[in-house]
């Protein structure tokens, strides 16, 4: 019989610095920071495809989006393979899933039928991708639509913690999908957004041109999701159930808001890639503290599954990181990698690879090295060094270990069309799949 809970609570969109205990002072977040102080911080949290359909398959699987297929938003995941629903299903929890899926296919409001498209999930209150946040829709086990009660993530919170409540001492897996900070930004209810009067915002050195309409609302909305980690983490602890869960915060991938002149996701800067990662867990430790480990969403489900003590599908390409989070004498990877393999929508550059280190970042695209930061002296990533003879070893040095990840994931680096063209994809004039 399981001995620990899992609760999975996830942001969309939400990227690493827009938090108090990360150093964003302007950001409200106190039950952020509370986690953050009785838990673990992976200060180096990668996503390694910053979108959110490659992320969220990456996540379920532990594979790399060229072994699982889903490169680009509105695809369906294939029920072929493990995924962390049927893998804690098998092993005796209770699963449940509320909020966002988004991985379901190119019809956004589609019904998803119980069975085997649920990917392990027997409790079910999800929409595949609705970002009205005042008035989102949803399904349970039929194919009647239903909507969430004012601001969603705070109907879906409320949801969440009723599920816990009816588990018991039953032992559950609980995975939270919330919405925002995505934009629509200004869709928050109104008290948080007059936390944030526009005129007394601070903006990142390296946001030329900035929206401060834009990050109000951002902002709002981060508060408010902090909010809800409040609701949850107290209706747990109300239950005796919060000392036997671990309790993750995380997001899919960040938000440009303007940085180098650039918005949203699918692109390498830190603003794109960088993402919290908070764990509580005090059957596994005892206080909190801030952990170097290089943690990517592949890693996210053998690192759990080995905390939980359930075997690890083979299929899973992930690194079991566990060993971080039990001690701090932990070794890890020295390197992750992050990738677009595909450019559509929103971001139309070239695909890209990248190597993350703990202090640099270095990217390749199709015409060769484009981007080098030393992240420990350049936090804002305002000086490129590729290319500059003081920085040629460390770039060779990038590059190889850049080659050797793509390697291990059987990454050939080919043009966008080509990974399209092997997956058999339809997509239109902006390289999307089509919605419907």
């Amino acid at each position: 019989m399981p001995q620990c809970n899992l609760v999975f609570v996830f942001a969309d969109q939400m990227r690493a610095e827009a938090a108090g205990y990360a150093g964003n002072a302007a950001v409200h977040t106190p039950n952020l920071d509370r986690l953050a102080a009785e838990g673990l911080n992976f200060r180096h949290c990668i996503s390694g495809t910053p979108v959110c359909t490659p992320w969220r398959a990456c996540f379920l699987t532990g594979q790399y989006p060229l072994r699982h297929g889903l490169f680009l938003n509105d695809l369906r995941l294939p029920t072929d393979r493990p995924t962390f629903g049927t893998v804690l299903k098998a092993a005796g929890y209770r699963t449940g899933y509320i909020g966002k899926w988004h991985l379901d296919g190119s019809a956004r409001s589609a019904f998803t039928p119980p069975g085997p498209r649920r990917q392990g999930f027997d409790y079910w209150a999800a929409a595949n991708c609705d970002h009205g946040y005042m008035h989102s829709h949803y399904y349970r086990d039929t194919p009647e639509r239903l909507y969430w009660n004012g601001y969603d993530a705070e109907a879906q919170t409320t949801l969440a913690m009723d599920f816990a409540s009816q588990c018991g001492a039953d032992p559950f897996a609980l995975f939270l999908s919330w919405g925002p900070p995505h934009n629509p930004y200004g869709e928050v209810p109104r008290r948080f957004l007059d936390l944030y009067p526009p005129e007394r915002i601070p903006v990142r050195p390296n946001c030329p041109d900035p929206n401060r309409d834009d990050l109000r609302g951002y902002y709002a909305h981060v508060t408010a999701l902090d909010e809800q980690i409040g609701r949850l983490l107290r209706r747990l602890g109300d239950n005796g159930q919060l000392e036997r869960t671990i309790f993750i915060f995380t997001s899919d991938h960040g938000d440009m808001l303007g940085s180098h002149g650039r918005q949203r996701k699918q692109q390498p800067w830190e603003e794109s890639i960088h993402v919290p990662f908070l764990i509580r867990s005090p059957m596994q430790f005892a206080r909190g503290r801030s952990v170097d480990t290089l943690l990517n969403v592949w890693d996210m489900m053998p690192t759990l599954l080995n905390l939980l003590d359930v075997a690890v599908p083979a299929a899973v390409q992930g690194l079991d990181l566990s060993a971080a989070v039990r001690s701090e004498a932990a070794a890890g990877p020295d390197a992750t990698l992050a990738a677009s393999i595909a450019p559509f929508a929103e971001y139309r550059g070239l695909p890209w690879r990248a190597v993350r280190t703990r202090r640099h970042t270095y990217v390749r695209d199709l015409n060769g090295p484009w981007l080098l930061y030393d992240n420990e002296r350049d936090p804002y990533q305002l000086q490129n060094l590729t290319g500059r003879s003081d920085a040629a070893a460390i770039q060779a040095s990038l590059d190889a270990r850049l080659n050797e990840l793509l390697a291990r994931f059987d990454d050939d680096f080919q043009p966008a069309h080509e990974y399209v063209r092997r997956w058999g994809y339809n997509v239109n004039e902006n390289g999307a799949i089509p919605i419907s």
